[in-house]
């Protein structure tokens, strides 16, 4: 069920624009020639190659553009780079150079990637603000792209799929149900909650998910859990309809992240799936700042960010695997193979899923159980969760058939 709370919070409604979920205050967990980043310095045409992986060779260019937070940004876009990363572990010979578009505007963000793309045989894209290059591949026939949570579109605004971008989307609403079902089965008060960014198709999903998972936890497992959300932050879509939620409207904004976790704390909710940017730094400080709190990290294992002395805030992380996936597309394009297309990934191809690793979650031996068996129902197509725009809602969904 859905409790909705009557709580007249100010919002500083930045709309910053990136996708992806709390994490770390850019602690990376790259290489030592890796670790500076590139900044793109996009009004000025221009970008500054601070900490370029050096390479000898003729070999794959690579750049990765992320906007507004960079590649140390210890969740979605870390998660990437480390995809590019592997790639050069294996094919020495290869550069990346990691291109950061600070201030978060879509035409920014576009303009960075526009101002390198005459000097690099491949580009990453991190995040939905990128979805706009469907022109710019179509200009530069010779330069292949990887698109990461967005399917192109053209200068009108219309989905495209181009020969030279290769564009994954996810099902977020998996990992999102994953972190649900373990929310709803291992809260103490029974009420739970999800903190977002802002409601792009990715963070809605999650939320759906969530949503979701808590929705099948109550009815297969009795588990008698509540989500609470708060008024003042509910979302609105790209279609402009209101999803609920709690979103932070910006993926950095630390501090309006932990008045949104601290409100919810506030009203009893021990458990909070955190998928906020670097919003959810707050989140993960408010938590520290509690007692007997736990959040669910996503996108990577997050349990070195949940660090709290000698305790841990971390439940679990959920995953959407994008450094495999990357890796996979850049020796498409080293071997020849790399097709245009836009894909949809989720478990049945193992790339969603839940951390349960020992000593990277505190999940319970019967709460794994669980999850495990909901997972191959997943991955069978089974049980779909709900998300933005499959036709199914959070509220009416059990899941059991």
């Amino acid at each position: 069920m859905k409790k909705v709370l009557s709580i007249a919070l100010g919002a500083a409604m930045a709309g910053t624009l990136l996708t992806g979920c709390g994490g770390s205050n850019g602690s990376a967990q790259t290489t030592a020639a890796a670790k500076d980043e590139t900044t793109a310095a996009a009004a000025e045409g221009e970008s500054k190659a601070e900490g370029d992986v050096q390479a000898s060779g003729d070999a794959l260019k690579i750049a990765i553009v992320s906007s507004p937070s960079g590649v140390d940004d210890g969740s979605f876009n870390q998660d990437n780079y480390n995809g590019v990363l592997a790639f050069i572990e294996e094919n020495p010979s290869a550069t990346v150079t990691p291109v950061r578009e600070e201030s978060g505007d879509t035409a920014a963000a576009l303009q960075a990637v526009a101002d390198i793309v005459a000097d690099y045989d491949v580009i990453v894209c991190c995040g939905y603000q990128f979805a706009g290059i469907g022109t710019l591949a179509e200009d530069n026939p010779n330069v292949d792209f990887i698109l990461v949570d967005s399917n192109p579109s053209d200068a009108e605004g219309n989905e495209v799929s181009c020969d030279n971008i290769y564009a994954m989307t996810f099902k977020e609403q998996e990992g999102g149900f994953f972190a649900g079902m373990a929310a709803a089965l291992e809260s103490q008060s029974k009420k739970v909650a999800v903190v977002n960014g802002i409601a792009y198709p990715s963070n809605v999903n999650y939320q759906f998910g969530f949503e979701s998972g808590v929705n099948y936890a109550n009815e297969k497992f009795e588990a008698g859990a509540e989500i609470v959300e708060l008024p003042s932050y509910a979302g609105t879509d790209v279609t402009g309809a209101n999803v609920g939620g709690n979103y932070v409207g910006s993926f950095a904004d630390e501090a309006t992240g932990k008045v949104v976790g601290k409100a919810l704390i506030d009203e009893g909710v021990d458990t909070i799936f955190v998928a906020a940017g670097g919003s959810g730094n707050g989140v993960f400080t408010a938590a520290k700042e509690a007692t007997g709190v736990k959040v669910i990290g996503c996108d990577v294992d997050q349990y070195d960010d949940g660090a709290n002395g000698s305790d841990n805030v971390i439940l679990t992380s959920v995953l959407k695997v994008m450094s495999m996936n990357v890796e996979k597309q850049l020796n498409a394009v080293k071997d020849g193979s790399f097709k245009g297309e836009n894909v949809v990934l989720g478990a049945d191809t193992d790339s969603t899923g839940f951390v349960k690793a020992e000593g990277r979650n505190q999940l319970s031996e019967d709460t794994i159980s669980k999850l495990d068996e909901a997972y191959e129902l997943v991955k069978d197509g089974t049980i779909v969760p709900a998300s933005n725009f499959n036709g199914e809602t959070p509220e009416d969904f059990t899941g059991l058939k």
